[in-house]
């Protein structure tokens, strides 16, 4: 007699490949409305499912843990990062978490590098202009940008999507640096051509544009806060494709009206969806809706990854993206 299938909750909707694949091989609850579930419905998910597919928008805390069922013995993320997820309170209570590490390296440096063009050769205001049918011709001085080639770029943060970042960049013209908790290894640094940076202070105030490329945990919250974002040089640029927290959003939207920062690309932000409304009226900025990975190759890949966590689960085995609680 056949082992009885896994009870899979998926919580948003995913590309229709995943769910066909996912509903051969479990007994799969969709997300159909792709409506974003509540705090009850993500416990009741936890409280009648197996397996719990959740993504970046649902926050799933001790508490919620606590109440969901003794059956509940994975969380098979469907993205990267996981700082949305108690994962050592997760572990105590004999629930593995996995993630999709690698997917999206190559779609996020390339959004990285097109809100660092876009920012610097004022791309937004150009289409403003466009849109609006203000245009009269060109002028010799009309939206001048700053040439990317030569700009210093400090990356924060030198993992997998920094290190994509880096090689787009030299490829640009671009002067590379990296501030990270741990120095890269000598072979990567000649790879890349990059500087260390002992000093996360020292390199930006020497920076023209900062990429923010580092995971958001207790150390690297509001890591870029008033204080530092203040060493900037007001001709500098900001751009984040990584996590919101990472960047004190209050300051540098004062900053950004001040003039005291020049521009800024931010793809997340630190409440979610809930944007510093000052932050829309500046013309200095790009706005994006986390659209770092939004490709059909990508999001399809990070589904197959969640696939295959789990049948490595369901077959007994150590799913291949396992999260260690010491590792986030």
């Amino acid at each position: 007699m056949p082992a009885p299938r896994l009870k899979v909750v998926v919580t948003r909707h995913l590309p229709e490949a995943v769910e066909t694949r996912m509903s051969e091989l479990f007994d799969v609850q969709l997300n159909d409305e792709d409506r974003k579930r509540t705090r009850d419905e993500l416990v009741a998910a936890m409280q009648s499912a197996d397996v719990l597919v959740p993504c970046v928008t649902d926050q799933i805390d001790a508490a919620m843990l606590a109440q969901a069922g003794a059956q509940l013995k994975l969380i098979a993320n469907y993205g990267a990062g996981v700082d949305h997820i108690d994962v050592a309170t997760a572990r105590q209570r004999g629930v593995l978490v996995t993630n999709t590490p690698g997917v999206m390296t190559d779609d996020t440096a390339d959004m990285t590098m097109a809100l660092i063009l876009g920012v610097l050769r004022r791309v937004p205001e150009g289409l403003a202009v466009m849109q609006s049918g203000a245009w009269q011709g060109w002028a010799p001085t009309a939206l001048m940008g700053g040439r990317v080639s030569g700009k210093r770029l400090g990356i924060l943060g030198m993992g997998r999507i920094g290190q994509a970042v880096a090689r787009r960049a030299a490829a640009f013209g671009m002067q590379v640096h990296y501030h990270n908790r741990r120095r890269a290894h000598a072979d990567i640094e000649a790879a890349l051509g990059a500087t260390y940076w002992e000093s996360l202070d020292q390199m930006v105030a020497r920076m023209d544009v900062i990429s923010v490329n580092c995971p958001h945990t207790p150390s690297t919250f509001h890591l870029l806060n008033a204080r530092r974002l203040k060493l900037m040089k007001p001709s500098a640029v900001i751009v984040n494709t990584s996590r919101g927290e990472v960047i004190d959003e209050n300051a540098l939207t004062r900053m950004l009206r001040a003039g005291e920062i020049a521009g800024a690309g931010l793809d997340v932000f630190e409440r979610g969806h809930e944007i510093n409304p000052r932050l829309r009226e500046l013309d200095n900025v790009i706005l994006l809706p986390h659209m770092g990975s939004a490709t059909v190759e990508g999001r399809i890949e990070m589904g197959e990854k969640v696939l295959i966590n789990i049948k490595t689960y369901a077959d007994g085995h150590r799913p291949p993206d396992l999260v260690v609680p010491n590792m986030v």
